[in-house]
């Protein structure tokens, strides 16, 4: 059985908890989120597969 696995809806997904569960980071997740996407975009790390 093979799992394909992308990166970025994964830190989506995780973002998104994160601003429901304490609004007050928001800035904070969105920056995060910014440059995880922005490296993952450089990197080609969405390539990997598990």
């Amino acid at each position: 059985m093979s799992l394909n696995f992308t990166l970025t809806p994964l830190v989506s997904l995780i973002a998104g908890i994160l601003i429901l569960l304490v609004p007050r980071l928001l800035n904070y997740i969105v920056a995060a989120y910014l440059i995880i996407v922005g490296l993952i975009g450089l990197f080609g790390v969405n390539q990997m597969h598990l």
